[in-house]
């Protein structure tokens, strides 16, 4: 781990102080680490198209709209190489919020993630993609495990 002694403003000292007691971090350089990490996430996995990934989409759509719940569907059936789960809740008799889970190459997931979130009716939608390094193979841990891989964050 390196030490790195950065300057701020007062304004932003504060900023950074009052974002630690919202989110209930007990020092600046956790903090710090955690910003950094989420600024710095997105830039890294769009400038490396073979990069693997993981990602949540996250969105809120009208159920009764123009078939959209079926187009929905049908764009993760036909990802269905990168498409992990989906999950969806109903927040009123017309709106429903899902978060689909996506695993694969950072342009296959992104593509996925943004044709999602374009579609007509869609609205609030959010992509948390998270850059991955995988093990590069497959195993199981003995007594009967299903065999899996190991991806750990890349950053």
């Amino acid at each position: 781990m390196q030490r790195l002694t950065i300057s701020l403003d007062d304004a932003m000292a504060e900023a950074i102080d009052a974002f630690m007691a919202r989110n209930g971090y007990s020092n600046r350089s956790e903090a710090m680490r955690d910003l950094v990490r989420g600024a710095l996430a997105p830039t890294t996995a769009a400038g490396i198209a073979t990069t693997e990934c993981v990602a949540a989409i996250s969105y809120v759509y009208d159920y009764d709209g123009r078939d959209l719940a079926m187009r929905l569907d049908r764009a993760q059936h036909e990802h269905h190489d990168i498409t992990i789960a989906s999950m969806r809740t109903r927040l009123d008799h017309r709106n429903c919020m899902e978060v689909t889970l996506l695993r694969g190459a950072t342009k296959q997931v992104r593509d996925l993630g943004q044709a999602i979130l374009a579609e007509k009716g869609v609205r609030f939608g959010q992509i948390n993609l998270v850059p991955i390094k995988s093990d590069g193979h497959s195993h199981s841990h003995g007594h009967g495990g299903a065999p899996h891989r190991h991806d750990t964050p890349a950053l």
